[in-house]
């Protein structure tokens, strides 16, 4: 579902050592460490600069191998120092399995350990949810960018549209918008990138970096970049690597 999703803190130092804490409680170690970015293989952290702001309002979900590692996810987050949002337990509106916990980041993300039956498997992302100013203009862009980003339409109720790929799932919903997200969606081919970049282009939506090369992330690099609706960056990537 996803390649990656980044964030940006205030304080990347601060906000890396209480991400590390609260993931590695959920058995999510973290993966690379450089100036650019901290790394928990789909899920990474950036320093918000001028230029690059924080963000802010954006939801994450992220996958628990039990309800007791759902709870030592709250635990340990709120003897570090981060605020409640949650306490762990179940939540039969979502699923009749549904056993989640949240917390807020220093920066006022809510951020959550979920466990049920239909868990994603094949990332440590289970899902996003992304407030927008108008649901329905940006389920019309994701509905454009579908095809060359792997998902499709789940649902639509109460003023929210899910999507979901073969795992993992994004819904947007109406509220004061997430800000400064950046998500990208995995393609097998360059062509892929050529076509999401086409299609969103073509249907008026705003250009954020061409189709191309990006060796600065690693040779192969072959990616294209737009803004939904609200801001967000959304990007398109293959990596060029052998499967």
């Amino acid at each position: 579902m996803f390649d990656h999703v980044t964030i940006r803190a205030a304080d990347r130092e601060a906000s890396e050592r209480l991400y590390a804490t609260v993931l590695a409680a959920l058995g999510i170690e973290q993966s690379g460490s450089i100036e650019m970015l901290a790394e928990w293989d789909d899920f990474s952290l950036a320093q918000a600069s001028g230029e690059r702001p924080i963000t802010r309002g954006l939801h994450i979900g992220f996958t628990a191998p039990s309800r007791e590692h759902v709870d030592e996810f709250w635990e340990v987050g709120m003897a570090a120092g981060l605020r409640d949002d949650g306490e762990p337990g179940p939540r039969p509106e979502y699923r009749y399995d549904y056993y989640g916990a949240f917390l807020l980041d220093p920066d006022g993300n809510s951020i959550e350990a979920v466990h049920h039956g239909g868990v994603r498997q094949d990332g440590n992302i289970d899902h996003l949810w992304i407030r927008v100013a108008d649901v329905a203009a940006s389920r019309r862009f994701y509905d454009v960018i579908s095809p060359h980003a792997g998902y499709e339409l789940g649902h639509e109720h109460d003023g929210r549209a899910m999507f979901r790929g073969p795992s993992g799932s994004f819904t947007v919903l109406r509220g004061e918008p997430t800000e400064n997200l950046h998500m990208a969606f995995p393609a097998d081919t360059n062509d892929v990138v050529e076509a999401f970049h086409t299609a969103a282009t073509g249907a008026g939506y705003l250009d954020n970096g061409g189709p191309g090369e990006r060796p600065v992330y690693h040779p192969g690099y072959y990616a294209a970049f737009v803004l939904d609706p609200d801001g967000n960056n959304i990007e398109v990537v293959n990596h060029n690597r052998a499967r």
